[in-house]
């Protein structure tokens, strides 16, 4: 039971160290009777400002969250929640929040230090020195490359790439210098000779994290991006045996009488079917394990019906107010999912449904805001979680949950991200490679 756990809960077991340590802020205006539109607009713009107001003053870079922890002050910056970051910089330039020329600027500082930053092989760490960019160690063995982490950063660095297309110096040497990092991954070294990607590589301890990235899980967007590289690409064989091959990765049964397609029992937490879908587009997409539009819905059904049949009998759980995903919580931080579930819920969880179940995500966004407001609403949007059971309310902010929130959002009501993503010649010959068919794969 402990492999299985580790492997569910991959992402969350990486982020277990962090305290739920908490910070006091004044609450924010919450102006009332909204319509949708407009809530949605309020929603997105103030959940943006933990990426500009709060962005490190050197680098740029996202915060990994909003309160100190992990005894390292506020230099912490995360290489992930960046990725979802960089996304939510190109939502607020579009919805003209912010001027493009002012994006760009901000962007360029961001490559400038990322270009200058610790990396290896390519790869950069979990955690960097927003003011160095040195490493950050994440554990006492986790103190160098992060494949998964570099994935989710490059999922928005290609995505910027695709937006600011402009010819200005601006923004031609932000390209350039995304396309530098780029092509210097070494996505080939990262399979230690075998069929598999492994998550981490250190200087200092070399393979001895020990964990190749199997599915299914959010690490869809590291193959993708993988079979993609332009030097150094993995070949299909590593998708199909590595992470295609595993105890965990078929599925097909029913609970709550809603198929799931593929991962464990009950879908396992909502970041699953997020993380990897900022960019990728599930609609219409599928390789021969699944289609990715049914699994990222069906997942998001089970998980609020889950929520509404309420067996542990939460205080306040119900049609509106559901959502179980790895956050903070009241005894320190954890990846909640139906079959791992203390009370505790997540408003990103629900929020970046959004595409896959927007009026269930309507109904929840409503509840949050207008029920739940007074506890939970902040000059960054929605706090990380909260438990009503508990009578816990965080008062922290996670990048990597903030993020989410506002790109599904935006992908709800636009697609831009995804048409973005998904428009890189690099990214669809990665699909093509691995046997996808999409929409905007050309010929399919």
């Amino acid at each position: 039971m402990v492999g299985v756990a580790f492997n569910v809960d991959s992402y969350a077991q990486k982020r277990k160290p962090a305290p739920a340590a908490s910070v006091e802020f004044n609450a924010a205006a919450r102006p009332k009777n909204l319509d949708d539109s407009a809530l949605l607009d309020l929603v997105q713009k103030q959940t943006f400002r933990y990426f500009w107001d709060f962005a490190h003053p050197v680098s740029g870079l996202s915060r990994e969250r909003s309160n100190n922890a992990y005894s390292y002050g506020p230099e912490v910056v995360t290489t992930g929640g960046t990725g979802f970051g960089i996304m939510a910089v190109i939502v607020a330039t579009e919805r003209k929040w912010i001027s493009r020329d002012s994006a760009a600027r901000f962007m360029l500082k961001m490559v400038r230090f990322l270009h200058k930053s610790d990396s290896y092989h390519g790869v950069f760490p979990h955690w960097l020195n927003g003011a160095t960019g040195k490493t950050i160690p994440f554990s006492r063995k986790d103190d160098g490359a992060d494949l998964v982490e570099t994935s989710f950063l490059f999922q928005g660095l290609l995505t910027a790439r695709q937006y600011f297309n402009g010819d200005n110096a601006t923004e031609r040497d932000l390209r350039n210098i995304i396309s530098w990092l780029w092509n210097d991954i070494e996505w080939d070294w990262f399979t230690n000779n075998q069929e598999v990607l492994y998550w981490h590589w250190s200087p200092n301890n070399g393979w001895a994290m020990n964990f190749p990235v199997r599915g299914f899980n959010e690490c869809l967007i590291m193959y993708v991006l993988a079979a993609s590289g332009e030097r150094y690409p993995v070949s299909a064989n590593v998708y199909h045996r590595g992470w295609a091959q595993s105890n965990f990765f078929k599925n097909g049964k029913e609970f709550y009488g809603i198929k799931l397609p593929l991962g464990f029992d009950y879908g396992g937490p909502l970041f699953f079917s997020h993380y990897s879908f900022l960019g990728l587009d599930p609609r219409g997409l599928e390789d021969q394990y699944a289609d990715y539009w049914e699994q990222n819905r069906n997942h998001t059904l089970i998980n609020r019906e889950h929520c509404v049949r309420n067996p542990n009998n939460f205080k306040g759980y119900g049609a509106s107010n559901w959502g179980l995903t790895a956050s903070d919580t009241y005894h320190g931080y954890d990846a909640h999912s139906p079959s791992n579930d203390n009370g505790t819920i997540t408003p990103t969880a629900a929020l970046s449904a959004f595409p896959y179940t927007p009026e269930y995500s309507m109904q929840a966004l409503k509840h949050f805001y207008n029920e739940l407001g007074d506890k939970i609403w902040t000059e960054y949007g929605f706090v990380d979680a909260f438990n009503e059971t508990q009578n816990w309310y965080a008062k922290s902010h996670l990048a990597i949950d903030q993020g989410p929130i506002i790109v599904m959002i935006e992908n709800y009501r636009t697609g831009l991200l995804w048409k973005l993503f998904m428009s890189a010649p690099e990214v669809q010959k990665g699909l093509k490679k691995l046997g996808f068919k999409s929409p905007h794969i050309s010929g399919d």
